[in-house]
């Protein structure tokens, strides 16, 4: 478990701000060696929103899916927040949220998981099946974020 919360723990410092043009701004996490020019940025900052890609559960050392459900879950969660929190956001500013699943039986599985990240009302949400993701992943995650206003 130390190892997980260790590469966890820098990963969120090597999230990056790549660009920003007026009110918008590019952030990219890390990625695996192989999947370092992939076009597409993890969120877009527009004002007070956070456009969110899709995240899966890709194990640090195999860059894979996670074999174990939970554990997808949780690393695909665990990156949306990361990206979140760079944005200087938190998981409570969440307002809708796409899950895309290989598996309609790991339904109760990923729920599990993804209460554990919020603390008072749900964002809306889809859970969709589909047939397959990239990776082997089982779940993919994305959804929009709008900062709470004082």
């Amino acid at each position: 478990m130390q190892k997980k919360t260790i590469l966890l723990a820098v990963s969120v410092i090597s999230l990056t701000l790549i660009s920003s043009a007026s009110d918008r701004k590019y952030i990219v996490g890390p990625r695996p060696p192989d999947a370092q020019n992939l076009p597409f940025s993890d969120a877009v900052l527009v004002g007070d929103t956070l456009y969110l890609s899709g995240h899966i559960g890709i194990d640090p050392k195999t860059h894979q899916a996670a074999s174990d459900p939970a554990v997808e879950a949780k690393l695909a969660m665990d990156g949306v927040k990361r990206t979140v929190e760079s944005a200087g956001m938190t998981m409570d500013d969440i307002v809708s949220m796409q899950v895309f699943c290989t598996d309609m039986k790991q339904y109760d599985a990923f729920n599990e998981v993804y209460k554990s990240y919020f603390r008072g009302d749900y964002p809306a949400r889809a859970f969709i099946g589909i047939d397959k993701l990239v990776r082997g992943a089982r779940f993919e995650v994305m959804g929009i974020a709008v900062r709470k206003t004082k």
